[in-house]
C-alpha cells in the first residue's frame, strides 16, 4: 500500500514538472543576470543559452555593449552587431512581463569576441562554399541540357545533310542518259570558298567547251570538303564553293542557267583521298565539274 501511495505522488510531482514552464526567471520588473552563449540573433532580440536552458535577451536603443579592457577597470563601447552566435555574454537587466531580459548592459570579453568571429568567418567561408558548389551543380545541369539541346540539334542538321545529299545524288543519277564530255576538279585552301584568278582561267576554259558542243549539253557541279571541322560547316562549306563556281559560269561564263543542274552539297562524302594526312585532305577539298550531253537529242539552239 505505502508503494503505491509513493508511485501516485512521484507521478503527480512528474506531472507537475511537466506542466511547468520551462524556464521562469521571476515577476517582470526583476533584475536578471544571465551569462551564456549566443545562440540565435534576431532583428531586436538574442537567445543566450546559459546552464539552465535558454533566454531570450530583447535590446533596445538604451542597451550598451561593453567589452572590458586590461584588469576589467575599463570598458570600450561596442555596437550591437558584434553580437555573433557563438560570443560568450553576460547580460544584466530586467524582466519584463513575457519572461524577456530587457538588456541594459551586455559584455564580453575580447578573447571571446575573436574567437566568435573565427567561428563566423569559419562558417561564412563554408557557406559560400556550399553556395558556390550549389551554383557550379546548377550551372552544371545547365550545361548538360544546353550539351543534350546540341547534341539533339547536331542530330537533326546531320538529317538534313544526309537528305540534302541525298537528294544530290537522286538528281545526279537521273543523268543516266548523258555522256560525259569534259571535266574539271578545282581544289581549294583549308576553310575557303573563292575563287582564285588560275581557278577562274579554267573555268573560262571550261564554259568556252561545254559551249562548243551545243548538242542538250548540261554542266554538273559537286562541291566536296575534308573531315576537320564539323559535318554541319563541312556541308554548308561544300555548297558554297559549288555556288561560287556556278555563279561565275553563269555570269562570265555566259552559261545559260537552265544548263547548270542545281549544284549538289557532298560535304564530307567521296572522299577521293584519305582525310588523314595533309596531301589527302587537300585533295578532298574540292569541287567537280562535269559537261554532260544527251545522247539522244540532237542540236539545241540557245
Amino acid at each position: 500500500m505505502k508503494q503505491r501511495i509513493t508511485v501516485s505522488l512521484l507521478a503527480i510531482v512528474l506531472i507537475a514538472l511537466a506542466a511547468a514552464p520551462a524556464q521562469a526567471f521571476g515577476q517582470a520588473g526583476e533584475k536578471r543576470k544571465v551569462i551564456g552563449m549566443i545562440k540565435e540573433r534576431g532583428a531586436d532580440t538574442i537567445t543566450v543559452k546559459y546552464a539552465d536552458g535558454d533566454a531570450t535577451i530583447l535590446l533596445n536603443e538604451n542597451t550598451r555593449y561593453k567589452m572590458p579592457r586590461g584588469m576589467g577597470f575599463r570598458k570600450d563601447s561596442m555596437s550591437g552587431s558584434v553580437l555573433i552566435p557563438g560570443l560568450n555574454v553576460k547580460v544584466e537587466g530586467t524582466l519584463d512581463d513575457q519572461q524577456r531580459v530587457v538588456a541594459d548592459t551586455i559584455s564580453f570579453s575580447k578573447d571571446d569576441l575573436e574567437r566568435a568571429e573565427a567561428i563566423q568567418a569559419g562558417l561564412h567561408g563554408t557557406a559560400q562554399q556550399v553556395a558556390a558548389n550549389q551554383q557550379n551543380i546548377a550551372t552544371n545541369k545547365e550545361n548538360v541540357a544546353t550539351n543534350q539541346g546540341n547534341i539533339a540539334a547536331n542530330k537533326t542538321e546531320i538529317a538534313a545533310n544526309d537528305a540534302d545529299i541525298e537528294a544530290a545524288n537522286k538528281r545526279f543519277e537521273d543523268l543516266a542518259d548523258f555522256d560525259v564530255k569534259d571535266q574539271l576538279v578545282l581544289n581549294f585552301p583549308v576553310g575557303r570558298s573563292a575563287l582564285t584568278q588560275d581557278q577562274k582561267g579554267q573555268l573560262q576554259k571550261f564554259a568556252t567547251d561545254a559551249i562548243a558542243h551545243r548538242e542538250g549539253y548540261i554542266i554538273e557541279v559537286k562541291g566536296f570538303a575534308d573531315s576537320q571541322g564539323t559535318a554541319s560547316m563541312n556541308q554548308q562549306l561544300s555548297m558554297d564553293r559549288a555556288l561560287n563556281v556556278v555563279a561565275y559560269l553563269l555570269q562570265n561564263g555566259k552559261i545559260p542557267q537552265r544548263r547548270v543542274v542545281a549544284p549538289g552539297a557532298m560535304g564530307e562524302t567521296n572522299a577521293t583521298a584519305n582525310n588523314e594526312t595533309q596531301a589527302g585532305r587537300a585533295d578532298n577539298r574540292r569541287v567537280e565539274l562535269k559537261v554532260l550531253v544527251n545522247r539522244g537529242l540532237a542540236t539545241i539552239k540557245d
